[in-house]
């Protein structure tokens, strides 16, 4: 189902600020103030000269590199952090707590962005990275690391995913956002040897604590370089001074920042999903396992607040955390619906795989960090080639489909290779086939919902795509934990009833013992055949929600990407009316 760019252009008087406004809603000054961070970024891009603009790419490039860097060795660190605690099983649990703040702060660190500057936002998202590996790197149990975790995860990629939004018109916009995510083939292997030599050598925590120092100085040319250009802006009269909050007291301010960011609203939502997907990981290892009061009272609460939330966010909140425009556009709800489902599918698969291959196959460290990152390695190379083919084809949908299509393929092989006995040709080939897919969908599908907004929305609009399927993250995670923690020491006991329910014990929390005997041994064949049993169900689960992606995608309008910065008005990146819309403003 493809739609012509001008049919869906009518739709864009949804976006006009001049329409009637509930009482409820912010004035026009209160709208303009709103967006006070997106005309920053139009005016600065008319000072940035040719030098300038290749400070910025080079600055994101960096920015880029040392985010995949993260993303690269810290998942690995996981596993042993929590192993060296006895908690592995608690896996899931902090990366459900980790996924839901990633959620809820997207947007805010979007808000923040529009509100204030990029620049400002990034000096935001980099006090909380730091604060947040220092915290982990000093953790003395694991309820710490996973309070590091959580203060970390904010919005370092919503970020850099706004800016190129920000600098780049809709034809060049997916091989740019792919291009910045180059550096994960490189560090696939360079990250995989700096996290199997700390492994080995320095141990977790320096690990995680590099990242306290190599953040920031890989971040300051790029705070430097907004920065500069917004002074420069303002300077040269581009940017007008906030007169209505200059009068305004501390407390005022503060209690208004507070009203644009919807804090209340997205507490609401955050603690309602928290509620409702913690008990699924915790219940096994809580007193009582299901009959313990406090599993069903937060599933409970949580399940009260959900209501609680839309009726806060629909009727009281002047800025909801989705505004109520973006709920009636077809393409930011698909997006949102793909992404959801998408990253169920994914986290089912992927939260205990590096647990699952150390376990069951005769790998080096090594080869098993390198295997984990199979998957990343394609997904950026084939974004890539989505983003050469967007370039040339000016559409996003048929590159969207082909690759949620391919993504169902490797998630439904994956449960025939799952076994000890496959090849590991087979078990690597389902993670290319997931990365070709995942590249495909993931470039196509953020340019699509970007696509289908004005620049004042961009940010917010990413803000909201990533919020939800980061909240399909936690679910995964959940489900997964789930599956894991519900059945694995059923499992385990199944296979290995000879053993001290002392040692069985040990073996469902430390996958560091649990690979310690070697293959062959009863004890190490008895643990593989029970990860394969758990893996299993999990994959049945993740290849059933692949399928819905497919159908919401060939639901999706089919826009046309052009140079604008967007397909619903005529301006380009500046702000500026395109020639084609000062004509047309000049025949009306």
């Amino acid at each position: 189902m493809s739609s012509s760019p001008q049919g869906e252009k009518d739709k864009s008087s949804n976006y006009s600020l001049d329409r009637d406004i509930p009482r409820t809603s912010p004035s026009y000054e209160d709208e303009d103030e709103a967006h006070r961070g997106v005309r920053k970024v139009e005016a600065i891009h008319r000072v940035f000269g040719r030098y300038s603009k290749w400070a910025l790419f080079i600055s994101l490039g960096l920015a880029a590199y040392i985010y995949s860097l993260d993303g690269t060795t810290t998942y690995n660190y996981l596993s042993f952090a929590t192993s060296g605690f006895g908690h592995h099983s608690l896996i899931s649990s902090i990366q459900v707590a980790q996924a839901v703040i990633v959620a809820v702060g997207k947007p805010v660190i979007a808000r923040i962005a529009d509100v204030s500057s990029r620049g400002t936002a990034y000096v935001f998202v980099l006090l909380f990275y730091v604060i947040g590996y220092i915290v982990i790197a000093s953790a003395q149990n694991v309820g710490a690391i996973a309070a590091g975790i959580v203060i970390y995860a904010m919005g370092l990629q919503l970020l850099t995913q706004v800016i190129i939004a920000d600098i780049t018109t809709l034809k060049w916009r997916g091989l740019v956002s792919a291009l910045m995510s180059t550096p994960f083939i490189i560090n696939a292997f360079v990250g995989s040897n700096i996290s199997t030599n700390i492994l080995q050598n320095s141990g977790w925590r320096w690990g995680y604590g590099m990242f306290a120092i190599l953040v920031p100085a890989a971040l300051s040319p790029l705070i430097v370089t907004l920065l500069w250009a917004e002074w420069k802006a303002r300077k040269q009269g581009l940017i007008e001074k906030n007169t209505q909050t200059a009068d305004m007291k501390w407390y005022m301010r503060v209690r208004r920042m507070a009203a644009q960011l919807d804090i209340i609203g997205l507490a609401l939502l955050g603690t309602s999903v928290a509620l409702i997907l913690l008990p699924l990981t915790l219940s096994e290892n809580a007193k009582g396992h299901w009959k313990n009061a406090s599993m069903i009272a937060m599933i409970v609460i949580g399940g009260v607040l959900i209501p609680v939330f839309f009726m806060y966010d629909w009727k009281l909140a002047k800025y909801p955390v989705v505004p109520a425009r973006l709920l009636k556009n077809r393409s930011v709800v698909g997006a949102s619906l793909i992404g959801f489902f998408d990253f169920v599918s994914f986290y089912l698969t992927f939260t205990y795989l590096f647990s699952f291959v150390i376990v069951v196959k005769p790998w080096p460290l090594l080869h098993a960090t390198y295997f984990s990152q199979t998957q990343t390695v394609a997904l950026t190379f084939f974004g890539i080639c989505a983003g050469f083919a967007m370039r040339f084809i000016h559409r996003y949908k048929y590159v969207l489909v082909v690759g949620l299509c391919i993504r169902l393929v490797g998630v439904g092989l994956m449960i025939h290779s799952r076994g000890a006995n496959a090849s590991d040709a087979e078990i690597v080939w389902t993670q290319i086939l997931q990365g070709i897919g995942g590249g495909f969908a993931a470039v196509s599908l953020q340019v699509g919902a970007q696509a289908s907004v004005p620049h004042v929305d961009v940010a917010m609009v990413t803000a909201v795509v990533l919020l939800i399927t980061e909240i399909g993250g936690a679910v995964g995670s959940a489900i997964a934990g789930a599956i894991w923690t519900n059945t694995m020491p059923g499992k385990i006991s199944q296979y290995l009833p000879f053993l001290p329910e002392a040692d069985r014990q040990q073996l469902f929390g430390s996958i560091v013992y649990a690979a310690s005997f070697p293959r062959g041994h009863p004890v190490r064949e008895g643990v593989i055949a029970a990860y394969s049993d758990v893996m299993e169900t999990m994959l049945i689960v993740a290849t059933v929600l692949s399928v819905f992606p497919i159908f919401i995608a060939l639901a999706m309008p089919n826009w046309h990407l052009g140079d604008k910065q967007n397909a619903v008005d005529d301006k380009n990146l500046a702000g500026e009316p395109t020639l084609a819309g000062q004509q047309e403003q000049q025949k009306s």
